[in-house]
């Protein structure tokens, strides 16, 4: 393994899979930004952005996390999830975020000195400061508001995701996002949910302008399996399409793709929530180069307690790679 600290990566996306992702990246750079969005409404991150009218926290605490270079004891503490009474269900983590919150009376502070005081690798950056909400509407005309409904909603109603937007429109995004942005040698999109974590982040105000002006090397990871109520049935070409749809133009000089099998055993389990293995074939291959995007292949798959995830390491060795990779015009 070779640490490349000359090379700046930044990270855009939210949810489980992007904070998966740095602890394999922080093995490779020390040079780290993770731009993460702010429009979670479930679980204790909602009661605390309903009750504190603060941002969501959950993605930002386990990006925090991710990069920090804290005792596993004192990581178990920040991922403690109370088990009963009025905090039941809540984690330490993000308790502590809305503290610094109301102390330092700015989320954008508040992340930086917990950054500081847990002794993160990189940064960790909301990509916005605004209190904004995702709205999709489906194919049968529906409207639907709010990340956790989402999903739900359009399974109930029988009816896949047309496009989505925020609510309210045109939210300015942090000036460090746009700064990093600017700076990055690589950038990486994803992984995770494509319509709840990953587009929110390129409709929020100049940031697609700002990853197409970059010259960095742009690359879209995506997802080992479909997600039930957002991206049923769709292969890569599909992934690839719901993001060129939303950004207007193309955002990324390269995808990689996970071609690793995974067991039937797994495979089945998955199938019984509806969800499927994201599929590529020469067809697709074709139609991305056309477009002017590079493949990378190869096995990503890791498996925990039963559940599919990239393997980090192996990903973030692949990405860093990138830096001797020619730019893309």
């Amino acid at each position: 393994m070779q640490l490349l600290k000359d090379v700046n990566v930044l990270v855009i996306g939210g949810g489980t899979g992007q904070s998966i992702f740095l602890r394999g990246l922080k093995n490779f750079s020390d040079d780290i930004t993770a731009v993460v969005a702010v429009t979670d409404d479930g679980g204790g991150s909602g009661k605390l952005r309903r009750d504190m009218h603060m941002l969501p926290p959950g993605d930002i605490r386990n990006c925090i996390i991710a990069l920090a270079d804290i005792e596993p004891e004192m990581e178990k503490v920040m991922q403690y999830r109370f088990k009963e009474g009025d905090l039941k269900g809540q984690s330490f983590g993000n308790l502590f975020i809305a503290a610094m919150n109301d102390v330092y009376g700015s989320f954008e502070k508040a992340v930086s000195q917990i950054s500081q005081i847990l002794a993160v690798k990189g940064r960790v950056l909301p990509v916005s400061c605004s209190h904004i909400d995702i709205c999709a509407v489906l194919q049968n005309g529906d409207r639907i508001c709010g990340e956790s409904a989402i999903p739900v909603e359009s399974i109930k109603r029988g009816s896949p995701i047309e496009r989505i937007d925020l609510e309210p429109p045109g939210a300015p995004p942090l000036e460090e996002v746009l700064k990093a942005i600017e700076k990055a040698d690589i950038i990486v999109i994803g992984p995770g949910s494509l319509y709840t974590s990953i587009i929110p982040n390129i409709l929020i105000q100049g940031v697609k302008e700002a990853i197409e002006s970059s010259d960095a090397r742009k690359v879209y990871v995506c997802n080992i399996m479909t997600q039930p109520g957002e991206t049923d049935g769709f292969d890569v070409i599909e992934h690839v399409a719901a993001l060129e749809k939303h950004s207007g133009k193309r955002i990324f000089d390269y995808v990689i793709v996970n071609d690793g099998q995974i067991p039937q055993n797994i495979l089945k389990e998955y199938g019984n929530d509806g969800a499927i293995q994201v599929k590529i074939d020469i067809k697709q291959i074709a139609e991305l180069k056309r477009k002017g995007i590079g493949v990378i292949l190869d096995d990503f798959v890791e498996i925990k307690n039963g559940y599919i995830r990239h393997d980090a390491y192996k990903l973030a060795e692949k990405i860093t790679g990138l830096a001797d990779y020619p730019r893309k015009a």
